[in-house]
């Protein structure tokens, strides 16, 4: 069952003692963000009069409280002074926290050509405590080989150059190594068999695929469930989605939603709510993960390795 997504009384609006340790930027500036708001709804202040203050506008505020933009320390001291907090230690803590959510994550070496909704999502996915998801289409990102995730790519972006194609490789590539780090989130997924049984790449490439995916399944941080076709996964749900959790209590949980050129970020409880039900229903309607272990097994096992045309034969 999804837990309570209130996870910290909005009372008390004080920094806190290292509430974002191992978040990247993208986090840090949502805590960030989430107290300068509760400092102003503490002190009865509209988001216009908070821009005033900083001279700009209403919007403004709002981007900096969800923390869709950085904090520029001299907007934050003034924001500090109009929301009365004299203690030069705490001051110093929030201006410490606007240097680190300013700071650039290791992927902006790609920012020319990486879309801004995905770093985003980047930003969010390395600093996951817990990552659920769902996918229909093929094996999640987190769980490709290089060789899987080159071939579904070239799929994707017909005409992109080889050396486009690698660098979107090599990042999907460092994005897995939040798993073998040392406090690796909790992940959980559900994919469709279908989305198994397409054999990307061919059936060599397809047979590591499916190998990997049982290596990184026994991982104790790591639940894999197969949900098989006849269930109807996709009648449930219009496409793959990730649910992402985080170890700071400042922050919701969030619905990430992929789409080809842009990207939808729910937080409101509603969705939330709507989002984990289907999970829960997947779920249970998914065998066991040592059952879905074996589903892998037979997908693979079930294949003759011959089934890939040679590399040198004669075209007509």
């Amino acid at each position: 069952m999804r837990p309570s997504n209130v996870r910290q009384s909005a009372d008390a609006p004080g920094l806190g003692a290292d509430p974002v340790s191992g978040g990247g930027p993208t986090v840090l500036r949502m805590v960030l963000g989430g107290k300068l708001r509760r400092l102003r709804e503490a002190r009865g202040l509209t988001r216009e009069a908070a821009g005033e203050a900083i001279r700009g506008s209403h919007s403004k505020i709002s981007r900096l409280e969800l923390g869709r933009t950085g904090c520029r320390e001299r907007d934050l001291v003034d924001l500090l002074d109009l929301y009365e907090v004299s203690d030069p230690a705490e001051r110093e803590r929030y201006v410490e926290l606007a240097r680190q959510a300013s700071a650039s994550g290791w992927w902006a070496r790609d920012n020319d050509w990486l879309p801004k909704w995905f770093d985003t999502y980047l930003g969010l996915e390395q600093a996951a405590r817990l990552i659920r998801s769902y996918e229909p289409r093929a094996v999640p990102e987190l769980l490709q080989t290089p060789e899987y995730a080159r071939a579904l790519l070239t799929l994707s972006h017909p005409g992109e150059p080889e050396e486009a194609i690698e660098r979107r490789v090599a990042l999907r590539m460092r994005r897995q190594d939040i798993l073998a780090g040392p406090h690796p989130p909790r992940l959980w997924m559900i994919i469709e068999e279908a989305a198994l049984r397409r054999r990307i790449g061919g059936s060599t490439v397809w047979r590591a695929q499916l190998d990997h995916v049982l290596r990184v399944a026994a991982q104790p941080n790591v639940t894999i469930q197969v949900l098989a076709d006849p269930v109807g996964g996709p009648a449930l749900t219009d496409g793959a989605f990730t649910i992402l959790r985080f170890a700071e209590a400042d922050l919701p949980d969030i619905v990430y939603l992929q789409q080809l050129t842009s990207a939808l970020y729910l937080d409101k409880i509603a969705d939330l709510d709507v989002y984990y039900a289907v999970l829960n229903q997947l779920s249970l309607l998914a065998p066991s993960p040592a059952h879905s272990r074996r589903l892998i097994e037979v997908l693979r096992d079930g294949v003759p390795p011959t089934v890939d045309e040679p590399v040198d034969r004669p075209r007509r």
